[in-house]
C-alpha cells in the first residue's frame, strides 16, 4: 500500500509550486492521455512507488505534472530516462546542469525542471529545453527583421513555428489557470499563424 503522508506530502507540494485550481473532466482527460499514473510506470519499471515520492520531494526527480481530480499523480512516460541516461539519481542534476554554459543558468533551468511544470515539451530533456528556448526567441524577434513580410521571411517564419509545434503538446486549460497566462503554443504557434497566414504555393495567404 502506498505510504498516505508521501502522497500527502506530494500533493502538498505540488499546490505549493501550482496553486488550487481545479482540475475539469476534460482536464483529466487531457492528463490521462498525454501522462501515465506514477504508480502504474513504477510497477512497469520494477520500481517502488514510494521511493519515487521521497525522491521528488528532495528535488532529484520532477513533481508531477498533473494531479488529477482523483488524486492521481500524473508522470511523463519518460520519467525515468534522463536519470538512466545520467547514469542514476545522484548524477542526474550535475549531468542535466552540465549542459549550459553557466551553471547559474544551468541550475535554473534544473529547478524548473523539478518543479514538473516543463509540461510545455512532450519529452523534456535539456537539447529540447534549449531548443524551445531558441525557437520562442526567434519567433517573437522575427516580426522585426529587414524582410519581415516577404516570402522568404515567411517561410523562415514559419519552419520555425512548425518545430516548435512539433516539440509541444496542447495544452488544456487548466494550464492557463496555474501559469495566469495563455500558453507557449498559444502564443507563438497559434497567435503567430494567425497573424502571419501561411502563403500556399500560388503566393496566397492561407491560415491552416
Amino acid at each position: 500500500m502506498p505510504d498516505r503522508d508521501l502522497k500527502r506530502q506530494l500533493a502538498d507540494r505540488y499546490l505549493e509550486v501550482n496553486g488550487a485550481h481545479p482540475m475539469t473532466a476534460a482536464d483529466d482527460a487531457y492528463a490521462s492521455g498525454q501522462f501515465a499514473v506514477l504508480g502504474e510506470l513504477c510497477a512497469a519499471h520494477g520500481r517502488d512507488a514510494d521511493e519515487v515520492r521521497r525522491l521528488m520531494l528532495e528535488h532529484r526527480l520532477p513533481l508531477p505534472g498533473y494531479l488529477r481530480s482523483d488524486g492521481a499523480e500524473m508522470v511523463p512516460f519518460d520519467l525515468f530516462a534522463l536519470a538512466d541516461e545520467a547514469g542514476g539519481i545522484d548524477r542526474l542534476e550535475a549531468w542535466f546542469v552540465a549542459h549550459w554554459p553557466d551553471p547559474v543558468d544551468g541550475k535554473e533551468e534544473w529547478d524548473a525542471y523539478v518543479s514538473g511544470q516543463y509540461v510545455c515539451l512532450h519529452s523534456v530533456t535539456p537539447t529540447t529545453i534549449q531548443r524551445k528556448g531558441a525557437l520562442t526567441a526567434a519567433i517573437s524577434a522575427a516580426p522585426n527583421e529587414t524582410d519581415a513580410g516577404s516570402p522568404p521571411w515567411s517561410s523562415r517564419l514559419h519552419a520555425l513555428v512548425d518545430e516548435l509545434d512539433a516539440l509541444e503538446p496542447e495544452f488544456t486549460a487548466y494550464d492557463r489557470l496555474r501559469f495566469g497566462s495563455p500558453t507557449s503554443r498559444e502564443t507563438f504557434i497559434d497567435a503567430t499563424r494567425t497573424r502571419f497566414p501561411r502563403p500556399d504555393e500560388g503566393g496566397h495567404t492561407v491560415t491552416a
